[in-house]
């Protein structure tokens, strides 16, 4: 009886890499407080992009205080290889980076439209919307939730992915 109660002194629920494993998890597992049992898909995308021995090393090599970090950092990695295999996290950080300069362009004409408001005086209702019927051809480049057709690129650009800055 005593050989019973001893083996199942670590009666808690595996950690997720344990279990992925199928491998008995030992109290000093280096995988459990970053994989908890209840987040088991973490912890397989994390092992299909960079294997679980690799992540073992990684984790044995970095201090105690940054493997939390390190452990988010692979998984955020590793979910965004699944989802785009090619260019992972660096692609999402691409689109991000292209929208923001979109923005900031829209940003700079809103602007501009302000100062050129303020110096002209506020258009009456029927110039704002003969100037919207004017302009359709631009409406395309509101982005999602356009904002009701008060951006004008400039003439000159070409394209809001243009690479002037």
């Amino acid at each position: 009886m005593a050989s019973a109660s001893s083996s199942s002194s670590y009666s808690n629920s595996p950690c997720a890499a344990c279990k992925f494993l199928r491998r008995k998890c030992l109290p000093d597992c280096i995988f459990a407080p970053y994989f908890p049992p209840e987040e088991p898909q973490k912890f397989a995308n994390v092992h299909k992009i960079f294997g679980a021995s690799n992540v073992s090393k990684l984790l044995n090599e970095v201090q105690p205080h940054q493997r939390e970090d390190a452990v988010n950092s692979l998984a955020y990695e590793a979910e965004a290889r699944i989802k785009d295999p090619v260019y992972g996290c660096v692609g999402a950080i691409s689109v991000l980076q292209r929208q923001v300069i979109r923005l900031q362009k829209e940003l700079d004409a809103t602007n501009a439209d302000l100062v050129r408001y303020c110096n002209e005086g506020i258009p009456n209702s029927t110039n704002l919307g003969r100037r919207n019927n004017n302009s359709n051809s631009n409406n395309n480049n509101l982005g999602e939730g356009g904002g009701g057709g008060f951006y004008y690129p400039p003439p000159s650009s070409s394209s809001a992915w243009s690479n002037e800055q």
